[in-house]
C-alpha cells in the first residue's frame, strides 16, 4: 500500500479523493440546520489547530509520508475557512446585496467589504504557515496552501468580471446576498488570461515530473493534481454540469434552501426572508 501511494497514480488518486471528500463534506455540513453550525465550527476549529501542528511536522524533512501529511493538513485547514465563510461566521462587514447601478470601482469596493474578514483570515493563515516554514526543508504544505489561495482568488475575480455559470444556486440561504456581487454573462477576457496561465503552469509541472527534474516527486504530483482539479473547477464557470452526480450524497435538498435566483446582471437584488437574514448574523 505504501509503495502504491509513492507512485504517480497513487498520489493523483489521493489528491482527487481529498478534493471530492473535502468539498462534499462542506456542502453537506452547510446544508444542515443552522443550529448545527456552532458544533461544526467547534470541531473544525479543533481540526484547524491540529492541522497547523501536523503541517509544521511535515515541514521538517522530505519523505513520502511528510508530503501526504502536509497536503492533508492544508486541506483540513482550508475546510475551516470554507465552512467559516459559508456559515456566515467569517464573511465581511457588508451583509447586504450589491447596490444597483454602480460603476466598476464601486462594485469592487462593495465586493471587497462583503468578503473582507474571509480574505484577512486566509492571509493570516498563510502568514502562520510562512512563519512555521522558516528554516524547514519541506515546502509541500506551504505550496499547497498558496496554490489553493491563488486559484480561489482567481475564481472570485472571475465571478466578479463575469462568467456564464456563477453557481448562485449552491449558496446557502443566509448567503444568497453574495450572489448579487457575481456577474452572470459572457466570458470576460480575465477568464481566458487566468485559464491560459493556469494551464501553462500545470503543463510545466507535468513536464518537470515527466522528465524527472523534481526532487520531491510525491509532493509535486499532489500539487500538480490539485492544480488540475482547480482548472476543472474554473471550467465549471463556463459549462453547466450537474454537480449532484459528483456530490449527490452531500447536496440533498435542504429545508433551508431557496429556489434558484435568476441573475442576469450585476444590478440584480436578492430579497431574503426575515428568518434568513437573522441566520446571516453569526452573533
Amino acid at each position: 500500500m505504501i509503495d502504491f501511494f509513492s507512485t504517480t497514480l497513487g498520489a493523483s488518486l489521493f489528491a482527487v479523493f481529498c478534493w471530492w471528500l473535502g468539498t462534499g463534506a462542506i456542502l453537506w455540513l452547510v446544508r444542515l440546520p443552522a443550529a448545527t453550525f456552532r458544533w461544526s465550527m467547534f470541531c473544525l476549529s479543533f481540526l484547524l489547530g491540529l492541522s497547523l501542528w501536523t503541517a509544521s511536522l511535515s515541514m521538517r524533512s522530505h519523505s513520502v509520508t511528510n508530503a501526504y501529511i502536509g497536503f492533508v493538513s492544508v486541506i483540513a485547514m482550508w475546510s475551516w475557512h470554507e465552512m467559516a465563510f459559508l456559515t456566515g461566521w467569517l464573511a465581511g462587514p457588508r451583509r447586504t446585496a450589491l447596490d444597483p447601478g454602480l460603476g466598476l470601482n464601486q462594485r469592487f469596493g462593495q465586493s471587497v467589504m462583503a468578503l473582507l474578514y474571509h480574505e484577512v483570515a486566509l492571509l493570516f493563515n498563510f502568514g502562520v504557515l510562512l512563519a512555521l516554514q522558516q528554516g524547514q526543508p519541506n515546502h509541500v504544505a506551504l505550496c499547497t496552501y498558496a496554490l489553493l489561495w491563488c486559484m480561489r482568488l482567481s475564481a472570485k475575480l472571475n465571478l466578479f468580471f463575469g462568467v456564464p455559470q456563477v453557481g448562485e444556486q449552491y449558496l446557502p440561504v443566509h448567503l444568497r446576498y453574495i450572489a448579487s456581487y457575481f456577474k452572470s454573462g459572457r466570458i470576460s477576457p480575465f477568464f481566458f488570461f487566468t485559464m491560459a496561465l493556469s494551464v501553462v503552469v500545470w503543463s510545466w509541472m507535468v513536464w518537470e515530473l515527466h522528465t524527472g527534474a523534481v526532487i520531491i516527486s510525491t509532493g509535486w504530483v499532489l500539487l500538480s493534481s490539485l492544480l488540475g482539479l482547480a482548472i476543472i473547477e474554473h471550467l465549471l464557470m463556463v459549462f453547466a454540469l450537474p454537480l449532484q452526480r459528483v456530490w449527490g450524497w452531500a447536496m440533498k435538498r435542504s429545508p433551508y434552501a431557496l429556489p434558484r435566483l435568476p441573475l442576469t446582471d450585476t444590478d440584480a437584488t436578492v430579497h431574503l426572508p426575515v428568518n434568513a437574514s437573522k441566520q446571516a448574523d453569526p452573533a
